[in-house]
């Protein structure tokens, strides 16, 4: 009998690592499909140029330029080394250097695209690689949280296709390396709420750990420190509650003493001072990454009714879309109605099963540390975004990306209160999935695992939506304007814009990307003119000057196609006649044709 026990649990293991690698690769699945089939973007040009120890200052402004001179950051170049990479991140962009030097490393490994260029797939696959890597670290949160293994398999199989997280993951950015030491931060903070609970000093390995964690986090987006002051909050919060509750550490009646409650807290300030220690190996760059110019479209200028209002629904559209995402971005209109209908009727329906899960969930006190704990990170990281957009004037809620401070947290609390559903119990935190083998019958019997089958089905469209483009579309869509280009100019053509920090050279080159690739290739010349202003108005606005000379030396005809161009055009109308057709809008990318005769 002891034996078959035994063997029993073997197998009940055995099928728990069975559906981990299951999420595993249905994550995986959707982190790689049509990887490399949407345009990179700017910030993603970004990621590239640095990744291979180059700079953007190579390519010409104020005068026309060949497509190969614009391009040519883009080509791999065996001289420039990790020293050229943290060399222009620091002194250049506005983050830290960790990704972009494994970046450079990683896409050393994997072959080179057509003609020696960056390949897309190279620089998109490492962070689907830690998108995919995400899966079971969140899984191993949620172990240390709950101590089920259900509600372990639920948090991991939202995450696997949380559309939230597969945007992340499917962009040459940094953020889902960052979400893998938000995981790893968080769970070191579990851990040690666990010690604090028990009344006993945090073990010297788990607080060295937990120093060399946030450290790489902040050497990878400085909006880590936000999740760190999250974690701070938490845990003032939890020393303020045992204080005031009969689980006070001063209490001595099971031999732990103030001397004992002091050695706890002193090794949570050393991890402080540890954590601090390490983000100060950056603050040099950290001086010119707010208030540069790459960081001004976050700024909130001026104060109006839009301004007020809009952060409430920017952070609402994204807390939805961290479970559900149906193609709101459809070319047809009729599909977005439907999409945004539907999705606010699962939103409306689930909330309530998520608040159920998570009040029963408090209720236990074997799972109450882990709700609160990440309770606490998640409301905590919502009212800091709310004060710095509101007080610091800084809309942090129109970069859905930067969420990414608190999103691990949401995962693991929605898989804790799937977890009640799917038992269909308020009292016990069981796990029948592993002791009844005719599951497809519960499914279609129990009402909370159907409930839960359909949170995990809406994960899978909402995955589908993000990796066709039908939701988290690129902000910029080059692969429109360019056919346009083609259709239109049977002539020679400029594409001119002016020129204030490194993103309107990456605007332009994700539309040079799409060049590369036409059939026959076309190759026009490009146009960077540089002012120090974004916008410039009257005739002596420099990037004004700066076409007119281009034109005046170019032969004719030409084509000349201004876009995102924020100065006056008075100068060419002598020479250019402004096309009469409307023009298509497309994602990031205002334009207007000349025709020069």
């Amino acid at each position: 009998m002891k034996d078959k026990s035994s063997g029993f649990q073997l197998q009940d293991a055995r099928v728990h690592w069975f559906l981990l690698l299951l999420w595993i690769v249905i994550g995986a699945g959707f982190r790689l499909a049509n990887l490399t089939s949407k345009a990179p973007w700017t910030d993603e040009f970004a990621t590239m140029v640095f990744s291979l120890g180059h700079t953007f200052n190579t390519v010409p402004l104020d005068q026309a330029i060949a497509l190969d001179t614009l391009m040519q950051p883009l080509k791999a170049d065996s001289t420039a080394g990790v020293s050229s990479v943290i060399d222009h991140i620091l002194n250049e962009d506005t983050h830290p250097p960790l990704y972009f030097v494994l970046a450079h490393e990683w896409m050393k490994l994997l072959p080179l695209g057509k003609d020696g260029y960056i390949s897309l797939w190279a620089a998109r696959s490492l962070p689907a690689l830690f998108g995919v890597v995400s899966i079971p670290a969140v899984y191993v949160l949620s172990r240390f949280a709950f101590g089920s293994r259900l509600v372990c398999q639920l948090a991991a199989a939202m995450m696997a296709v949380s559309p939230h997280g597969i945007f992340q993951a499917q962009e040459a950015r940094h953020y889902s390396l960052a979400i893998v030491f938000v995981i790893a931060s968080l769970t070191c903070l579990v851990v040690a709420a666990q010690f604090l609970w028990r009344r006993t000093p945090l073990p010297i390995w788990v607080a060295l750990s937990w120093v060399v964690i946030n450290s790489l986090g902040i050497a990878t987006h400085y909006f880590f420190i936000l999740t760190l002051c999250t974690e701070v909050l938490v845990l003032v919060g939890l020393g303020w509650y045992l204080r005031l509750s009969n689980h006070s550490p001063f209490s001595e009646a099971d031999g732990f003493s103030k001397k004992g409650h002091a050695l706890q807290w002193w090794r949570l300030i050393v991890v402080g001072m540890g954590t601090v220690a390490g983000g100060l190996v950056w603050l040099q760059d950290w001086r010119h990454t707010y208030g540069s110019q790459q960081t001004q479209w976050i700024y909130t200028e001026q104060q109006t009714f839009l301004t007020v209002i809009g952060p409430f629904f920017q952070a609402l559209g994204t807390w939805i879309a961290m479970i559900s995402l149906l193609p709101v971005e459809s070319p047809n209109l009729v599909v977005v109605i439907a999409s945004g209908a539907v999705m606010l009727g699962f939103f409306l329906w689930a909330l309530p099963i998520f608040y159920r899960g998570l009040k029963v969930q408090w209720q236990q006190l074997e799972t109450r540390l882990g709700v609160g704990i990440l309770g606490g990170v998640v409301l905590g990281a919502i009212a800091i975004f709310f004060g710095i957009t509101y007080i610091l004037g800084i809309d942090l809620t129109r970069g859905a990306r930067y969420n990414f401070v608190y999103f691990p947290a949401v995962i693991a609390l929605v898989g804790a209160s799937l977890a009640p559903a799917w038992n269909n119990s308020s009292v016990k935190n069981s796990e029948p999935i592993l002791e009844n083998v005719s599951l497809p019958l519960q499914l279609l019997k129990n009402k909370g695992k159907r409930a839960v089958l359909v949170v995990l089905c809406m994960g899978f469209l909402s995955a589908s939506t993000v990796v066709c483009n039908l939701g988290y579309q690129k902000y910029y869509r080059p692969d429109f304007l360019v056919p346009i280009i083609q259709e239109t100019s049977q002539v020679p053509v400029l594409i001119a814009t002016t020129h204030n920090t490194l993103s309107q050279t990456g605007e332009l080159m994700g539309i040079g990307w799409e060049f590369l690739s036409t059939v026959p290739p076309i190759k026009p010349q490009f146009l960077l003119a540089h002012q120090e202003q974004k916008r410039c108005q009257g005739n002596s606005c420099p990037a004004s000057i700066v076409l007119q000379q281009s034109l005046a030396s170019l032969p004719h005809p030409l084509d000349v196609w201004l876009v995102n161009f924020h100065a006056p055009t008075d100068s060419i109308a002598d020479t250019c006649a402004a096309d009469s057709h409307p023009s298509t809008p497309i994602n990031g990318y205002h334009y207007q044709l000349y025709h020069c005769r």
